[in-house]
């Protein structure tokens, strides 16, 4: 009952976050209810033939790519059927909601479900993955596409690439080791890194797009950073974030010790609404009130609960299997919502097309980003086979193959793509195709790595 009246209540919470009052969409509001539900539905049957059939795919991989078809549908077709009007409804979600309604309740879990003794073992390992070399993937990234790329793309706006595809995507990650039934310590390796570097690669891309946005001349667009200014910014938003992400963490903490009468099912309820309720508000404050980092935030938060307050859940049960609930409901929609608005740019309706030249370009990309994944690894080898837990070889090579990309960049791609669509006005401008070429090849990453590292990392 509980976990049925959640799954409505999220699906229309969701759903008012869309902005369904645009000229182009002076439809019928309520359409809107059928794109994520149509997404549920595919999603059961997309389940049932991967555990019958098609297990060799991952089921994110399988959502991207119906969300993709989803969207070149829309594009291609653009009916006006209800189907299709809630389509382009979702289509054109904005990305800081994309990242605000997904985010917190998926990272909180993830943090929430880690091992603490084992992640204070690799807690040095983690901060090494996440900041330096995240840093070092920028910039050979971003070195990739100012040498490689014949798009002329300024440095500003190629470190603003880097970012959103130098660090692995915490969501994909967590996905893909839950169904190869990864080990623990494996696990800790991955999520702890994969949740730590998010963070620190949205602030490398806050800093390198507002460094970016100044060069479209437009008045209060972007930001200018000098290398102190830049550096100041990244301490404030990392350990900032942090520091909030622990506050509240101790808050729900407290929460939770008040809420302790075990034979009142009520509280029980409760305890669980205290959960979701503190994580969103967590990354709320910490993002869009405070400016720091929501992820790192929320990332604490999760990791101090699970410290302190993992012995005052009344109910274990009820708390584990509305997670879950949660999990599984966030990760399909945000998993089709990404396919769907990839789907829109590789349809090539529109002017701003991604053509054969630029898929050429993409699948270059595609390998260097995988030889730049193992060469970061195993530079920083001789260093985290020694510290932490240290790692061993297999576990490096299983780092190095299984750094997956997914909705998380392209939710910062949309959010670039919004910003310069609205400054410039026009989709034929310089800008915008280049930030259409960017969404191409970040879409592009997300799927190639879903489908060949996501399906072939089980082997390994």
């Amino acid at each position: 009952m509980i976990s049925s009246s959640f799954s409505a209540i999220l699906g229309l919470s969701l759903l008012i976050l869309v902005d369904a009052s645009e000229e182009e969409h002076e439809k019928e509001p309520h359409y809107a209810i059928l794109y994520p539900w149509f997404v549920q539905a595919l999603g059961v049957i997309t389940f049932y033939c991967i555990t019958r059939y098609f297990g060799v795919f991952p089921y994110t991989a399988l959502m991207f790519l119906l969300g993709t078809l989803m969207g070149i549908f829309y594009d291609r077709f653009n009916g006006s059927d209800q189907l299709t009007t809630s389509i382009g409804m979702w289509e054109n979600i904005n990305s800081e909601v994309l990242l605000i309604v997904f985010l917190p309740g998926l990272i909180f879990y993830d943090a929430y479900t880690l091992n603490v003794h084992l992640f204070k073992l690799s807690v040095w390992q983690d901060l090494t993955m996440a900041f330096p070399m995240v840093l070092a993937g920028t910039v050979l990234v971003a070195l990739v596409a100012f040498y490689i790329f014949p798009y002329g793309w300024s440095f500003n706006f190629c470190m603003a690439f880097g970012s959103i595809l130098a660090a692995t995507d915490p969501v994909a990650v967590n996905a893909l080791l839950s169904e190869v039934g990864a080990p623990e310590r494996l696990k800790i390796h991955i999520t702890g890194e994969s949740l730590l570097n998010d963070g620190s690669a949205i602030v490398f891309y806050t800093i390198f797009s507002g460094l970016f946005l100044t060069e479209l001349g437009k008045e209060g667009l972007g930001e200018e950073y000098t290398w102190g200014t830049g550096i100041v910014k990244f301490i404030q938003m990392s350990l900032g974030g942090a520091g909030i992400g622990v506050a509240f963490g101790l808050a729900l903490v407290f929460l939770l010790y008040v809420l302790n009468r075990k034979l009142i099912a009520e509280e029980n309820v409760l305890q669980v609404a205290s959960t979701i309720t503190i994580a969103y508000l967590c990354f709320y404050v910490a993002e869009s009130v405070l400016h720091t980092s929501g992820v790192l935030a929320v990332v604490l938060c999760g990791v101090t609960t699970k410290a302190l307050g993992s012995s005052l859940i009344n109910d274990v049960e009820l708390m584990t299997s509305f997670w879950e609930l949660v999990e599984h409901l966030l990760n399909t929609l945000l998993f089709a919502i990404g396919g769907t608005v990839w789907g829109t740019i590789i349809s090539n309706v529109h002017p701003r097309e991604f053509n054969a030249t630029d898929w050429g370009y993409l699948f270059v990309l595609y390998v260097l980003l995988v030889i730049i994944r193992f060469a970061l690894v195993f530079s920083f080898y001789p260093l985290i086979s020694r510290i932490g837990l240290k790692s061993s070889i297999n576990e490096a090579i299983f780092m190095s193959y299984g750094g997956l990309r997914g909705a998380v960049g392209i939710a910062l791609a949309v959010s670039l793509d919004d910003v310069v669509f609205r400054a410039t006005g026009d989709t034929g401008s310089e800008y915008c195709m280049m930030v259409t070429k960017l969404f191409g090849m970040v879409g592009g990453i997300a799927f190639l790595t879903l489908f060949i590292n996501g399906s072939t990392a089980g082997a390994l």
